[in-house]
């Protein structure tokens, strides 16, 4: 099986998979180009770059499902790991959910002929020492800048990935797309105590698109010089504005209670709540799969269900659960996708230094530190790192904080959104802007 494309493969091995006693079956060859660079001052710490090919095989034997994977593509190896994963599968329960998506849900050939530019054609041409050069300037912009600076890490990963999924009900969908990151951190020594870091990067589909890397490191730099002399304040209600980085953690817990099968299991507090209101009028979320160079974007999901455009909240209202194929047929609900592409916010009008000047007492938390959360009750509490807003002005930095209440009630209590989307993440947040939010500090 040397000379044969990844696509034959995958057919190949549902083939056999059927032939093995299988009703039905998926298989998902991948073959992922990567590497990786970390730089701590001007030395690597480390250098890694791999060359992987995978064969994922989903299997149904009359309503008992099971998954496996390999990376050994020998086809003799790969007959004996099939065998081997029928006979167990078949040992399982039943299930009746357990069943490939009817073809009316795959996509048709005007999404797969889609072109979402996910792929660089110049992917080739940025040969190891240019990668080595981008870290190189990010510590060079940074060296000598400052006497506080401990340490200055520098990362850069790129990655080229080509995947074909085979269903045996006759879909079949291909994929090939670029990936590249730089990021930088920097720490330093606060003369009140502590050592503060924090860091700058960017991810992107297109190498042109990256940003430039003396300014990664001088936003870096800037972030951790600011948070010398964190302290925390007291305990009180505040506004507090969620810089567009770190808008992704309270978005995060609402999208875990939206999962199919959160939603099964009872686990979730907006089980129930379509077509109702689940936060303030200011949130409006569309998960859009169709953004061009978009880190979630996709012609189908990992079960074959074609991509779909759709507002998942409007104005406060929820529209649309995260419903795969199996979680819908549990609940007899039709599937849309059980996973989030591209979520895109409705912006507001004022940037973040605006925003900031509307807040007479409030903090900007530009990281939010561990924390919980229960999606059946909507409880969280998270620490937090930022700074103290006065009078419309960043007074210092504070940190050892935490926040804790209602999912439902903090979304309730957004009051604006900002017009600066996060683009380097497939959750484009913004900032937000909430009121009356319960901090513990001294």
């Amino acid at each position: 099986m040397k000379n044969i494309s990844i696509k034959d493969k995958a057919e190949w091995a549902v083939e056999y998979a059927l032939k093995s006693g299988a009703s039905e079956a998926t298989a998902n060859v991948n073959e992922v180009k990567s590497l990786e660079i970390i730089l701590v001052n001007d030395g690597i710490e480390k250098l890694q770059e791999s060359n992987q090919k995978s064969l994922g095989i989903e299997l149904y034997c009359n309503n008992r499902y099971s998954s496996h994977s390999t990376n050994d593509m020998r086809e003799d190896s790969l007959k004996r790991f099939i065998e081997e994963a029928v006979k167990m599968t078949n040992y399982l329960a039943k299930d009746e959910a357990r069943s490939l998506p009817e073809k009316k849900l795959y996509p048709d050939k005007d999404i797969l002929n889609r072109n979402l530019e996910l792929n660089d054609s110049s992917f080739s041409s940025l040969d190891f020492k240019s990668k080595l050069g981008l870290l190189q300037n990010v510590y060079d912009t940074i060296k000598g800048k400052s006497d506080k600076v401990i340490n200055v890490t520098s990362y850069y990963s790129d990655s080229l990935a080509k995947g074909v999924l085979v269903h045996s009900k006759g879909f079949s969908g291909e994929t090939e797309s670029t990936g590249y990151s730089l990021y930088a951190i920097v720490s330093a020594n606060d003369p009140n105590g502590g050592k503060p870091s924090s860091g700058e990067g960017c991810s992107v589909r297109h190498l042109k698109d990256m940003m430039n890397p003396s300014e990664i490191a001088k936003k870096a730099l800037e972030r951790t010089l600011g948070r010398i002399g964190q302290k925390k304040i007291e305990s009180g209600v505040y506004k507090m504005l969620v810089e567009n980085r770190s808008g992704w953690s309270p978005m995060g817990t609402l999208l875990r209670a939206l999962g199919g099968r959160t939603l099964q299991q009872k686990n979730s507090y907006l089980e129930g709540m379509l077509g109702k209101n689940i936060a303030s009028e200011k949130l409006t979320v569309t998960d859009n799969p169709f953004v061009k160079k978009g880190l979630g974007s996709r012609h189908f999901d990992s079960e074959g269900l074609a991509a779909q455009q759709r507002e998942i909240i409007t104005n406060g209202i929820l529209n649309a659960y995260y419903i795969n194929d199996y979680y819908g047929k549990k609940m007899s609900m039709t599937p849309f996708t059980g996973s989030s592409s591209n979520l895109i916010y409705k912006c507001g009008d004022r940037t973040i230094e605006e925003l900031v000047k509307t807040i007479d007492k409030g903090i900007l938390v530009t990281e939010f530190l561990g924390g919980n959360f229960n999606s059946t009750t909507g409880d969280f509490s998270n620490g937090i790192a930022g700074f103290y807003i006065e009078n419309g002005e960043i007074k210092y930095p504070v940190n050892e904080m935490n926040i804790s209440g209602n999912a439902k009630d903090l979304w309730a209590k957004l009051i604006e959104v900002g017009n600066d989307p996060y683009v380097y993440s497939s959750n484009q947040t913004p900032s937000f802007l909430f009121d009356k939010i319960d901090f513990s500090g001294i």
